[in-house]
């Protein structure tokens, strides 16, 4: 089973990351620009071309539904003059996965050169990433060419200055073998809600007023969630139960196991259940996108393709505006995949 056997991409992450720089948030003009450029370099042989929406008004991106990722220019995976801020933040949590005890977790932040946290008027996105079986906290940011790359999408106005997270669905007494990962993903979407996402939004500059539920469901159109392996199927449960407070997800190499587990998958049960959230709550009216991707060499491609699949042959429940499904060439489960599709995926969002 390759999920048992998965090479841990388990990144011990530094307390503080220091790195420095600055760039202002883009008004709504630049921002309309920056996009409009970022989709003129997404490369395809696809002939289908559609509208996605994003997060500015009046504001409509377009891509085809499937597709290859770009490359990342080698450019940016190199150090910038003027780079973020990485720095581990504690949290108090529970034990979801046992008996609900108190607990301290950890998570690591990321900064764009120029935050001050004395600047109470400056808002930010805020994207959540999450790691695979064996990962932790600061996995991301422990990969200088990713880190990298987030400077260089910032520097270069292909995203807007956005803060990004680094958690984990693990805890001190977690069993991190395959079971022991299945049952924190099931519930890391409590810790989300209810401990993660008001302890960093609370301490850090986001859209969301205050760390009420109202306050961060308003703000659900500034919050983007990703996850590679089974961080992606930990993403895939945040759409089934936080819908409310993420607009944006990126599932990177795995698919939902909202029913069923590894080799036990609900292709039609599972579009059946999305396709019904999805209308009982309004989404489509409301705004939600989903950039799905894999590699075509990966070893868990065939459990996303068989679900993107069904998804996608049916049009008008899942429209193009709001789920597309892309691969990297010869893309293997690996970091080097995952910083492809971050590169491609996170201009589109917001």
């Amino acid at each position: 089973m390759f999920w048992k056997k998965a090479i841990r991409f388990s990144f011990f992450a530094m307390s503080v990351f220091v790195f420095g720089g600055s760039h202002g948030v883009l008004s709504s003009d630049a921002r309309k620009a920056r996009g409009k450029n970022v989709l003129e370099k997404i490369a395809t042989n696809h002939n289908e071309v559609v509208s996605v929406a994003s997060g500015i008004e009046n504001d409509q991106r377009v891509l085809p539904q499937t597709g290859m990722t770009r490359a990342v220019p080698l450019i940016y995976l190199t150090p910038m003059d003027h780079h973020g801020t990485v720095a581990r933040i504690e949290y108090n949590s529970k034990d979801y996965a046992r008996d609900k005890s108190d607990i301290i977790k950890e998570a690591y932040v990321y900064t764009p050169y120029g935050y001050d946290k004395n600047d109470l008027n400056t808002k930010y996105n805020i994207i959540y990433l999450m790691h695979g079986m064996g990962g932790r906290a600061g996995e991301y940011f422990k990969l200088e060419k990713i880190r990298n790359m987030f400077d260089h999408l910032i520097g270069n106005r292909d995203i807007p200055p956005s803060i990004i997270v680094s958690a984990t669905f693990y805890n001190k007494n977690s069993e991190t073998d395959f079971q022991g990962s299945i049952r924190e993903l099931r519930v890391f979407h409590k810790d989300f809600v209810n401990n993660l996402m008001p302890a960093v939004e609370e301490q850090f500059h986001t859209y969301a007023v205050s760390t009420s539920a109202e306050d961060l469901a308003a703000s659900r159109g500034h919050r983007a969630f990703g996850g590679f392996s089974l961080g992606s199927v930990t993403t895939w449960m945040e759409f089934c139960y936080d819908y409310d407070y993420i607009r944006y997800f990126l599932p990177m190499s795995g698919s939902s196991w909202y029913y069923g587990s590894y080799g036990n998958y609900y292709p039609v049960k599972t579009a059946d259940f999305f396709e019904d959230l999805i209308k009982k709550n309004s989404l489509k009216k409301r705004g939600y996108f989903i950039y799905a991707t894999t590699g075509t060499q990966d070893v868990v491609r065939d459990q996303v393709e068989i679900q993107m699949q069904e998804m996608l042959k049916r049009r008008k429940a899942f429209p193009p505006d709001h789920v597309v499904y892309y691969q990297k060439q010869n893309g293997r489960h690996n970091f080097e995949a995952v910083q492809e599709y971050l590169f491609n995926a996170l201009p589109l969002f917001f």
